[in-house]
């Protein structure tokens, strides 16, 4: 037998198994159940299709990690319309290019964010703007309230749909150019939501604590795999960490996903208020983005008492592909875990996780030699928005039919994978390849290091040479609690003598992205503007 997969069967069955469970507890303090959280999809899908939208259209969903995200999402599905969630964190300019690039339609935009909507409004072909409270809008433009066009009728007619035809469209970071729109079909966002329900072990009785962004990547899936299950969502307006505590204790948060940036932000917080860290549930936590320093792993666990899970993936592979859980692989009792965790580890269920050379030969398997990390999936992406020549090279260079993550990374014997460094941000130096991870990782165990970024420098003796921009975890790059010598000291004592960084500038911040990714292109540009070439003779 063969059903089609489609991304509105999640809300489906949680309606028809848990109407009554309470589904959501919103950022207002008021707390929805499945059969309320349906009946307002269904109000948002009514008005959107007395507006004009149709099945293929796309709806953009501009909103924090509220109610109004997951209901503006399930209404804009259930006409077959196309979710496209947008990063809060961007500028008008950049509102202006992704809409203009997928056509959206119509859009949802949280009262906080319609400005930057309002500011390129004559410039888009978007045509419905809705949001939570026309009342705090600012500026003269027109939007309708969410809650009076979800009141006018619950009636809509769902049309016939395909597993393969697109329902997301989540768009990339634009790390090395312009935002490229990622097409998720039915089918890829209901494999991926059933492997993470798999591998991060979701249950009905869980209580899902929404640090990670929603937009991002559909909230890594959780906005399909926590409503699949029954679960229930606890909504932020952002990552505010008294609240990640307060929500834990008084919630029972049972998991939560935090970038290592995020789980700095509790450590800190724990440091100078010591909450409490657990509630009526065990927790669990997710991490990704970047292999999390051995001291944040050992903090989380040992201190607050949590288990930790790293992932990996990317905007193009669902994201989640791989995980560290592998626990026939460690003893959770014993800091040998720790080695294990950081590793971006194996592959999801039914995903071939592959590191191979430039000829797309896999890697010896013994931990040391690098390759660059394809992969093939049901979770990956079908491709780009109208960019057939950017999907024809995702898919092809090494080796064909796999996408390929741009990450270089070693493999051991048990087919663990560990990412090295990007694949333009290997150093090579005099020779010598260094790992500009394994640099920051050094670095970060130094209580005076609050951020990181390693990127090569240009030297005449060496070709090029690591330099670290270095955040001082006092905040004062004029006070930075240690100096320079005091840092390469600390890294002469921990790593090999050619990894040393050579130079090491104290800053107040590091160039992101939106979703907290370094850009370290912008560094490579300062430090190479007067060189040919971007990379040197090492």
């Amino acid at each position: 037998m063969e059903k089609p997969l489609l991304a509105t069967d999640f809300l489906d069955r949680a309606r028809r198994h848990y109407a009554d469970e309470e589904a959501v507890l919103a950022t207002t303090g008021e707390r929805y159940t499945y059969a309320e959280l349906g009946e307002r999809s269904d109000g948002f899908a009514a008005a959107l299709q007395a507006r004009g939208v149709e099945k293929g259209d796309r709806v953009a969903v501009l909103d924090p990690n509220t109610h109004y995200h997951l209901e503006a999402a399930y209404g804009a599905m259930q006409l077959g319309a196309i979710h496209t969630p947008l990063n809060y964190r961007l500028v008008p300019k950049d509102f202006e290019y992704i809409l203009n690039d997928a056509g959206v339609k119509a859009i949802y935009a949280d009262y906080e964010y319609a400005a930057a909507i309002d500011a390129i409004r004559d410039e888009v072909p978007t045509e419905t703007f809705v949001t939570n409270d026309p009342g705090a809008v600012e500026g003269d433009r027109e939007w309708e309230s969410f809650d009076e066009v979800i009141a006018e009728s619950t009636d809509y007619d769902r049309p016939e749909m395909s597993e393969d035809e697109v329902i997301t469209i989540n768009y990339t970071s634009g790390t090395t150019g312009d935002p490229k729109g990622v097409c998720r079909t039915h089918r890829t966002e209901t494999l991926h939501a059933y492997l993470v329900t798999m591998h991060q072990e979701l249950r009905d009785d869980d209580v899902y604590l929404w640090t990670l962004p929603m937009f991002h990547v559909n909230g890594w899936g959780h906005v399909f795999a926590v409503t699949g299950v029954g679960a229930k969502h606890v909504c932020t307006r952002g990552v505010d960490a008294a609240f990640v505590f307060d929500a834990i204790r008084e919630e029972g948060v049972s998991y939560l996903c935090a970038a290592p940036t995020v789980l700095n932000m509790l450590m800190d917080y724990h440091r100078e208020h010591d909450p409490e860290t657990v509630g009526a549930n065990p927790v669990r936590v997710a991490t990704a983005g970047a292999a999390p320093p051995e001291a944040t792993i050992r903090t989380v666990e040992d201190e607050f008492g949590w288990y930790l899970k790293h992932v990996y993936g990317a905007t193009e592979t669902g994201p989640l592909i791989t995980t560290s859980d592998a626990r026939r692989f460690f003893d959770q009792d014993d800091d040998s875990r720790f080695s294990i965790k950081k590793r971006q580890g194996i592959g999801y269920v039914g995903t071939e996780v592959r590191v191979v050379d430039e000829d797309g030969e896999d890697v010896p398997a013994d931990g040391r030699t690098v390759g660059e990390i394809v992969v093939r999936g049901n979770q990956v992406m079908d491709g780009y928005w109208e960019k057939p020549e950017e999907t024809e090279e995702a898919f092809n260079d090494r080796i064909a039919g796999y996408y390929h993550m741009g990450d270089l990374a070693t493999v051991d014997e048990r087919g663990m994978i560990s990412i090295q460094d990007r694949k333009k941000d290997i150093i090579i130096s005099g020779g010598e390849n260094i790992s500009s991870i394994e640099l920051e990782d050094t670095l970060f165990d130094h209580e005076a290091v609050g951020d990181v970024a390693v990127i090569p420098a240009p030297s005449e003796k060496w070709g090029e040479t690591p330099k670290a921009f270095v955040v001082p975890a006092s905040g004062d790059p004029a006070n930075p609690d240690a100096t320079t010598d005091d840092l390469v000291r600390f890294c002469r004592e921990n790593i090999a003598t050619y990894k040393v960084p050579g130079e090491i500038e104290f800053v107040a911040e590091l160039p992101k992205t939106a979703t907290g990714k370094i850009q370290k292109y912008e560094l490579r540009e300062r430090e190479w503007e007067e060189e040919e070439r971007m990379v040197g003779e090492g």
